[in-house]
């Protein structure tokens, strides 16, 4: 009877042991599985924000790249415009300063500017000019009344401004407007029209 209890013991203790270790390897496999499925899943979003940081890294090496390039190339026009601008001034600034403070160059240029307001018609012009103050001697004797009148068949009227440095304004007397030629005026005009053999020179 106690050989049989015995017996009877065992074999529930070596049947729950026997149980109780596939049990336990059983949640041993499952718990390497989910540990290996946790470390794939945090392994795929390690890769993914990676991925994104260096998809983000790029798109922002673009921009500044791009907004390197275009602030260099706006620096560089600028700086090209900035030596144009120097050169051209440079180059007529005291020219035609001399120029429009000539009195018969000065003269000369309203006859020929007076004489086109006529073009279309040999009656009067009927012109005001403005003149520079510091020429009105040299500028309002017997030119201004006589040679231009005559050239004209009319008087022109004749004014001097201190506002006036070099060149004049002209405009029909009852017009409304007057059409300025001073020495900035001319330095513009000019400019314009040198500035693309400048352009060619400077920079090819």
């Amino acid at each position: 009877m106690q050989n049989k209890l015995q017996e009877l013991t065992d074999k529930l203790y070596n049947e729950g042991l026997s149980k109780g270790k596939q049990e336990a390897e059983q949640l041993r496999s499952n718990a390497k599985k989910e540990a290996e499925k946790i470390i794939a899943d945090a392994k795929n979003e390690a890769a993914n924000i990676i991925a994104m940081a260096q998809k983000e890294a790029e798109q922002i090496k673009s921009r500044v790249e791009n907004d390197l390039k275009m602030a260099s190339a706006q620096t560089v026009s600028a700086l090209k415009q900035q030596v144009e601008n120097i050169i051209l001034t440079k180059a007529l600034s005291s020219p035609v300063k001399s120029s429009l403070t000539d009195a018969e160059f000065l003269k000369s240029v309203i006859m020929t500017i007076a004489q086109a307001f006529n073009a279309s018609n040999a009656e009067s012009s009927d012109l005001n000019v403005i003149l520079p103050a510091a020429m009105q001697e040299q500028l309002q004797g017997a030119f201004l009344q006589n040679e231009t009148t005559r050239a004209l068949q009319e008087g022109i009227n004749v004014t001097f401004s201190k506002q006036i440095a070099g060149g004049f304004k002209i405009g029909p007397k009852n017009g409304g407007y007057l059409i300025s030629f001073s020495d900035n005026d001319f330095e513009r005009l000019i400019a314009e029209y040198l500035r693309p053999a400048t352009k060619k020179l400077l920079f090819g």
